[in-house]
């Protein structure tokens, strides 16, 4: 019977995944390494911060997968950190990419990681522009993101800018989250 509820729960949740165009890369799928520890994160959220990874721009899932497996190099072993920082990363080739998933603290904006999920475009956004696919990624990753009730409907969206001292998430990013409905000053 468990067997049958899970089944169905994951039938469900794909199905809304996909109703909402979004499929998550999952880390295992773009061969990432396992976070050293794990700290929850509450469902219910009031935030999300919008990154860049101010890195390499990736178009492909082969050169996304690399760059993801560079910056979670980066994160570990230099940093000390337990996992890569983000929660979600958008590559260029419009796939989001699990970094350390729902649920999970991340480590992307001090005093905000217990409040906020991170979602970060790869690449550095003072260069380029977001792409419409990314564009769109990343808005079905937010009504997932609601629709799972790991944000609330009425969540504050806020560039890293916002409660940093950074220019992330760039230029050209940053003028684009400012039109989204949820971005506050």
């Amino acid at each position: 019977m468990v067997s049958k509820t899970l089944f169905g729960l994951l039938a469900v949740l794909f199905c809304a995944q996909a109703a909402l165009g979004l499929t998550i890369i999952s880390k295992s799928e773009w061969g990432g390494a396992a976070a050293t520890s794990k700290t929850s994160l509450a469902n219910g959220l009031s935030y999300v911060v919008i990154h860049h990874t101010a890195g390499n721009y990736c178009s492909t899932k082969a050169a996304c997968s690399q760059e993801l497996r560079n910056i979670q190099s980066y994160h570990q072993k230099t940093l000390g950190w337990a996992d890569i920082g983000y929660n979600f990363l958008i590559g260029g080739d419009g796939n989001v990419y699990e970094g350390r998933g729902w649920n999970v603290l991340g480590a992307h904006a001090t005093n905000w990681n217990s409040k906020a999920i991170g979602i970060s475009f790869l690449g550095n956004y003072n260069n380029s522009k977001p792409t419409a696919a990314q564009i769109a990624a990343a808005k079905s990753l937010l009504a997932t993101a609601v629709s799972r009730g790991q944000i609330k409907s009425g969540y504050i969206l806020y560039g890293h800018r916002q409660v940093g001292s950074t220019e992330c998430p760039g230029t050209n990013l940053w003028n684009e989250i400012r039109t989204w409905a949820n971005w506050k000053t």
